[in-house]
This record gives structure tokens, C-alpha cells and sequence, in this order.
């Protein structure tokens, strides 16, 4: 067994470095997954200039085993590379995401009520009034951006409705959020990202002392109202909980509706497929979410030697899990590399599991819901109308940008 560092004697897989933006966009990238879970499905990544190294889990099972198990596998140290790789998450025991239990139990029933599945669904009609009037401006009209002038609105509009963020500010927050986590271009700065961040997180500040005097009945009046063992949230906490919902919210639905469509463009018989009405339409969802999941991977540091795969985790270890990866197991999946419109079961990793399953999962699920179908009763055709952007992330995977020409046509 190699020493903690090096990777395995004979292994090719150790030229790929997954903390580069461009690695996920190299077009042999699934070759190199598909290659890890038959071969190393505990894989060793060393680091890179000068950064501490870490291990990659590839195949379902063993993601799965990590995100169940919080008794030996901490949030609290980070969540994704940005942050596990530096070490600590300054919002850790603050933000739903990166807190353990018992604590983020309890955080987490103070939000729920506002993202369950009914609450959710009061959204609906709201949602697909929204976008049937951004989608008869642009169907029929010529080449569009679906990426901006669509995807780009329809959920922030939505999360900002919960978190009672007036619609004056939602392409601010928008334009910070693209930002935040990515880029649309390989040459930004990280500094750049960090500026975006610290304006998000100054906008809640400002947002929670005002619902201090007088707390709204939205999401962030909730949290403000709240107590946890008879203790107030303090505006840290409160502030960082939105911004966890803001991001994470946002991009889930974004880039899974980019996707879609792109697929769509590049698959015609998908498209009739799914515009014929004859798969449901929750399931083509989340079909959908499996193949364009949008957050690449979530990650943990190990609380205690563990053995996983036949390999020794030790203590402190930063343990990355790929859901990009494990929604392409084809232990788990059967034809992985084929988008099933009906596939069911579909066991996919792309909201996480266990006690830290995205607590936003029914809203991305109705936004994507909505667009598609509302896509689908707008457009006969789909055409690309020039080449997509992507983003340059080792956390998120998409399109920045989609031209795309939807012309009218009789209903679905």
C-alpha cells in the first residue's frame, strides 16, 4: 500500500488533477472515472503545489457509505475542495451544511417547514406564470440565451420569494452568485470569487438587522424568530443559512435546466421523447438531475482510522466523494452512459444522502419540473443557435451560457 501521498505504483490516474477547473472539461474525464471504480474505487489524489492530498471515493457504494456515516466522517472541517483543502469552513457549526448532529438537527427543523413538499408546491403556480411569460417573449423570436434569459431567472426569483428578497436585487445577487463558486472564464482570479462572496454574505448582514426590528413571515423571519435551546440565532448564523440557500439553490436548478436543454439540442429523439407526454414527468426529472448533476462532488474529513475499499483512511484525511462518478456506477445503474428518460429506480447521489440530503431538493425538483414542461408546451423544435460556455469549476459542471432557437409549434 502506497504511503499517504503517493499514488498507487503503476497508476495512471495520478496525472489527472481533479483540483483543476480544466481537468472537468476534458472530454476523456469519464474514461478516467470509469477506470477508477473498476480499478481503484478508493482512490489516493496527491496533492498539488504544495497542497495537502486527498481521497477520491468514485463508485456509489462507498459515497454512499461516507454520506451515511457522520459518527466518523465530519462537514464541519468543509464540504467541498475549496474549503477542505484550506483546511476549515468559516461558517462550520453556523450553515445547515456544515454542521454535524445533534446541532444540525436542529437547524434543519427550523428550515424545513419552509422546503417541504407542500410548501413547496404553494410555489407552483407562481413559478410557471413566471416562466410562461419569459418563454413567450423568446419562442419563436430567434436565437436566444437560455442560460441567461431564462435558467438564470427562474430560480433565484423563486428562492429570493422565500427568503422575502425584493425583486429589485435579484440580478445583483445573481450576478454575485455566478461568481461565487465559478467562472465564466479560465483566467479569473480566485480573488474574484472570494469578492463575490463576501458581497453575498454583507447583503444578508444588512438584510437579517433590518428583520431584526420587524421579522417577516418568509424564511429569513423564521430564523430570526428562532431559538435553539432557548438561544436566539445570531445574525452570523442566520446569514449564513441564506447564503448556503441562496448558492445552493440557485445553481442546482440552473445548471440541471441548462443541461436539459443542451441535451435536448444535441439529442432530437430525447426531445420528441420527452415532448410526446409519454414519460412522467417527475421521473424524466430526475433522470435528468442524475445525468447533468450539477455539484460534482461534496467531500468530508475523517473523524478516526477507517478501512474503506481495502484502503486505511486515516484521521484527519480529507475524503472526497464524486457524485459525478457514482451516478455512472454501473453496479448501480444499468446503462449509465445512456440518459433514460423513464429509468426507475434511480438511486442518484446528486443532492447527497443521509442526514445531509439537500434540504432544497423538492423546490430544484419543481423548478426543473416546471421549466421543462413548460418548454415543452411552448416549443415544437430545439436548435442550437452557436456554441454553450462552460463554466470553469471543480465543484459545479455546466453551461454558462446556451444559444438556443425554440420555434413554435402545435401543443405537446
Amino acid at each position: 500500500m502506497p504511503r499517504l501521498g503517493e499514488a498507487p505504483a503503476g497508476d495512471r490516474s495520478g496525472v489527472v488533477d481533479l483540483t483543476d477547473p480544466l481537468t472537468h472539461l476534458r472530454p476523456d474525464l469519464a474514461d478516467y472515472w470509469r477506470r477508477l471504480r473498476a480499478t481503484e474505487p478508493v482512490h489516493w489524489h496527491p496533492g498539488q503545489d504544495g497542497a495537502q492530498g486527498f481521497w477520491v471515493l468514485s463508485t456509489h457504494r462507498h459515497a454512499l457509505a461516507v454520506y451515511r456515516d457522520t459518527a466518523r466522517f465530519t462537514s464541519q472541517r468543509g464540504n467541498i475542495l475549496l474549503t477542505l483543502l484550506n483546511g476549515y469552513d468559516s461558517a462550520a457549526g453556523r450553515m445547515l451544511a456544515v454542521t454535524d448532529p445533534p446541532r444540525h438537527g436542529r437547524i434543519r427543523a427550523l428550515m424545513a417547514p419552509s422546503l417541504s413538499r407542500e410548501a413547496v408546491s404553494r410555489l407552483a403556480q407562481r413559478l410557471r406564470e413566471r416562466t410562461r411569460a419569459l418563454l413567450a417573449e423568446r419562442v419563436g423570436a430567434g436565437a436566444f440565451d437560455f442560460a441567461a434569459d431564462i435558467a438564470s431567472r427562474v430560480p433565484i426569483w423563486t428562492i429570493c420569494d422565500l427568503l422575502g428578497v425584493p425583486e429589485s436585487d435579484h440580478d445583483m445577487l445573481l450576478s454575485w452568485i455566478k461568481r461565487a463558486l465559478s467562472s465564466e472564464g479560465s483566467g479569473r482570479p480566485e480573488s474574484d470569487g472570494l469578492a463575490s462572496r463576501q458581497e453575498i454574505l454583507l447583503y444578508f448582514l444588512e438584510y437579517v438587522a433590518r428583520q431584526r426590528d420587524c421579522p417577516g413571515s418568509d424564511l429569513v423571519g423564521t430564523l430570526v424568530r428562532a431559538r435553539i435551546d432557548g438561544t436566539p440565532l445570531t445574525d452570523e448564523q442566520v446569514v449564513a443559512n441564506c447564503y448556503s440557500l441562496l448558492l445552493g439553490g440557485d445553481e442546482t436548478s440552473r445548471l440541471s435546466m441548462i443541461g436539459a436543454i443542451h441535451t435536448f439540442t444535441e439529442r432530437p429523439e430525447l426531445w420528441r421523447e420527452f415532448r410526446s407526454g409519454t414519460v412522467d414527468l417527475g421521473t424524466a426529472v430526475e433522470e435528468i438531475i442524475r445525468w447533468h448533476v450539477p455539484a460534482m462532488h461534496f467531500g468530508r474529513v475523517a473523524l478516526t482510522d477507517v478501512e474503506l475499499g481495502g484502503r486505511q483512511i486515516r484521521s484527519g484525511d480529507v475524503v472526497t466523494l464524486w457524485n459525478v462518478s457514482a451516478n455512472q456506477d454501473e453496479e448501480r445503474f444499468p446503462e449509465p452512459e445512456r440518459i433514460r428518460l423513464g429509468r426507475r429506480p434511480n438511486p442518484h447521489l446528486s443532492f447527497g444522502y443521509g442526514p445531509h440530503f439537500c434540504i432544497g431538493a423538492q423546490l430544484a425538483r419543481l423548478e426543473l419540473a416546471v421549466v421543462l414542461d413548460e418548454v415543452r408546451l411552448a416549443a415544437h423544435g430545439i436548435e442550437p443557435a452557436g456554441r454553450p460556455s462552460p463554466i470553469y469549476s471543480n465543484f459545479l459542471r455546466g453551461f454558462s451560457t446556451l444559444p438556443v432557437d425554440l420555434s413554435r409549434g402545435g401543443s405537446a
